[in-house]
């Protein structure tokens, strides 16, 4: 039998041969193991910082959309908190005058502006009042409006001229 396995033979050893040559010329069969690998090939790390670069843009963009969503949510909020502060004001006021009427909010709301219209409605004796607010700033998504109806008598009511 020569040193090579049979087709019939399986090898069942985990340690590789290596022939070595001595210093008298006699060739030796020694067993070594294999050492282990230390440390990552190149492709195991370009995969992994692909992997993390794919998960990092996920999460960056998450976090983007939620910083924009937080802050049209705080926009509207205002938006709304000054409306009906401004339908206080005309809920307060004993006679309405039918029209048009815009204005501001002073410096602390610098970024929003209102406009009311006061009307007749559809409905027999009660007026439609509309307020408008703006944020000037913001260039979509910018106006809410808010509507009430107030019961309408002629002593309560004046037309414009």
């Amino acid at each position: 039998m020569s040193g090579e396995p049979d087709a019939g033979q399986t090898i069942h050893s985990t340690h590789l041969q290596k022939k070595v040559k001595t210093q008298n010329s006699k060739f030796k069969t020694q067993n070594y193991r294999r050492p282990a690998a230390c440390g990552f090939t190149l492709l195991e790390v370009m995969v992994a910082i692909a992997i993390l670069a794919i998960t990092l843009v996920a999460v960056f963009q998450s976090q983007s959309q939620s910083i924009s969503m937080a802050q049209h949510s705080r926009t509207v909020t205002m938006m709304s908190l000054l409306a009906q502060s401004k339908m206080t004001d005309f809920e307060a006021q004993e006679i309405l005058s039918t029209g048009t009427q815009t204005g501001d909010f002073g410096e602390d709301y610098a970024d929003y502006n209102w406009r009311t219209i006061v009307a007749p409605s559809d409905i027999q004796s009660l007026g439609r009042v509309e307020v408008i607010v703006t944020n000037i700033r913001m260039t979509t998504n910018n106006t809410y409006r808010l509507i009430f109806y107030r019961p309408m008598n002629r002593s309560t009511w004046q037309q414009s001229s």
